[in-house]
């Protein structure tokens, strides 16, 4: 058992003739099930081409009918990757898993109001996220696969390089995860922490979970006051940007704090407050979630 993805899970890679997108599509075909997983490609100017025995689509949803494909990743330029989050959506697809970085704030505030008014099905993971991985099993994005091991430690996080920060340690430990789920840095996006917590809580085969959030924004107290009410797992927490200076934007259009809001103080007092166990220092993730089982 696993969230969001897992070996029967097929996956078209929008954006699959550029560099980016043939790098990271060759690397998850290398991991796990990947052959099997990763059925398609899409580029409206290609059709009909294949990039290494993968064959290339005009658009999603005959990518779709030709293959049974359920998910999508994207590695489709910024200005260009909100229409693309779209057409998958529009394609009916279960999820989409969108990498790409820079996408214009109000292009995606469009999709996503476009989505909402719509009442779509899809589930939306990012913009701006390294995507999910089921050790072992298949992994859509850009994390490196060898740091995970199959288990039953949850993972979701804000900041990419944070999340394989903590798997590592977690390996390490002897720990392995069930999913990790990078939900991505931008003020706009679609899976937020609550969201992926309840999944987690769902799961018979998830024991525990890490939580990596960052300054800026509310939804790391919105997903630990729920965490407090209807978690039944324990969690452990970590807030980046403890020494940022206010108004200082940390990486990533999502990482800043407005109007004294969204410090990492004023998190971590509030993950504490609903029970999650919390440390400043990143070298500790693991040790801390040990510490809890």
């Amino acid at each position: 058992m696993s969230i969001l993805i897992n070996r029967d899970t097929r996956v078209i890679t929008q954006g699959i003739t550029g560099k980016t997108g043939q790098f990271h599509t060759r690397a998850c075909r290398e991991y796990a099930n990947g052959r099997a997983c990763f059925v398609a490609g899409v580029n409206p100017n290609r059709a009909g081409e294949n990039f290494e025995g993968i064959p290339i689509f005009a658009s999603v949803r005959e990518a779709k009918e030709a293959t049974g494909a359920n998910a999508s990743v994207i590695y489709v330029p910024p200005p260009a990757a909100a229409a693309a989050i779209w057409e998958a959506v529009e394609a009916d697809l279960d999820l989409v898993i969108c990498i790409t970085e820079g996408i214009p704030v109000r292009d995606m505030i469009e999709v996503r109001d476009r989505m909402r008014k719509q009442n779509r099905r899809t589930i939306l993971v990012g913009p701006n996220c390294p995507g999910v991985i089921t050790p072992d099993e298949i992994k859509i994005g850009i994390m490196p696969g060898h740091i995970h091991r199959k288990g039953r430690i949850g993972v979701v996080s804000r900041s990419g390089t944070l999340t394989y920060e903590a798997v590592a340690q977690l390996t390490e430990l002897g720990l392995g995860q069930s999913t990790a789920v990078g939900i991505g840095g931008d003020p706009v996006n679609g899976l937020k922490h609550i969201d992926v917590l309840k999944l987690f809580n769902d799961d018979p085969e998830t024991d525990a979970v890490v939580m990596i959030g960052e300054i800026g924004g509310s939804d790391e107290e919105v997903a630990a006051r729920w965490v407090k009410q209807h978690m039944r797992k324990p969690v452990v927490g970590f807030i980046a940007g403890v020494t940022a200076p206010p108004g200082k934007r940390m990486g990533h259009a999502g990482a800043i704090i407005a109007g004294g809001k969204g410090t990492a103080q004023e998190k971590l007092a509030v993950l504490e407050e609903c029970g999650i166990r919390t440390t400043k220092n990143p070298s500790e993730i693991g040790k801390l979630l040990k510490s809890v089982l």
